[in-house]
């Protein structure tokens, strides 16, 4: 792999970067700092990104949300700490949120604790209730629902 690239050679690798997938700022970034790419050339570059709509903080945001949720089953608490650590404004996380309608979120929340309620084999009870809290909460719902459903499930099963 070559070392140095012209500034509409690094425009176009980062471009098909950006295209593949949804990236944030801090993304692109690192990515140029890792080419070793001074400063200058990468604001250069962010501006240029932007401004002809590779690069979006909204847009990744709510691509984000949408996806960590539906995929991979997040709650609010994990998806808005993956947000802030990539630098995304409050503001912007509360539109990404949005995309997650109410309904679907406590039927996602429903879904995944019934599964993991029935696939923790556990003769402890207590060892159960604990595997099962952290699980949810790990996965970042909130702990008041998480505490909640653990009573509920307790009471049906008891």
């Amino acid at each position: 792999m070559k070392d140095t690239f012209t500034i509409s050679e690094l425009k176009l690798k980062l471009e098909h970067f950006c295209a593949y997938q949804e990236r944030c700022h801090l993304d692109v970034v690192q990515k140029m700092r890792g080419m070793a790419i001074d400063s200058h050339t990468i604001d250069e570059i962010v501006v240029y990104l932007i401004q002809n709509q590779f690069l979006n903080e909204e847009r990744f945001a709510c691509s984000f949300a949408r996806g960590k949720h539906r995929i991979k089953y997040w709650g609010n608490a994990r998806i808005i700490n993956e947000l802030k650590a990539r630098n995304i404004s409050q503001t912007i996380i509360k539109t990404a949120l949005k995309e997650i309608s109410t309904d679907e979120y406590f039927t996602t929340f429903e879904n995944l604790s019934a599964r993991i309620w029935e696939n923790i084999h556990e003769k402890n009870e207590l060892k159960k209730r604990k595997k099962f809290c952290d699980y949810l909460l790990r996965k970042g719902f909130e702990s008041q629902l998480v505490y909640e459903k653990v009573k509920e499930l307790e009471k049906s099963m008891g």
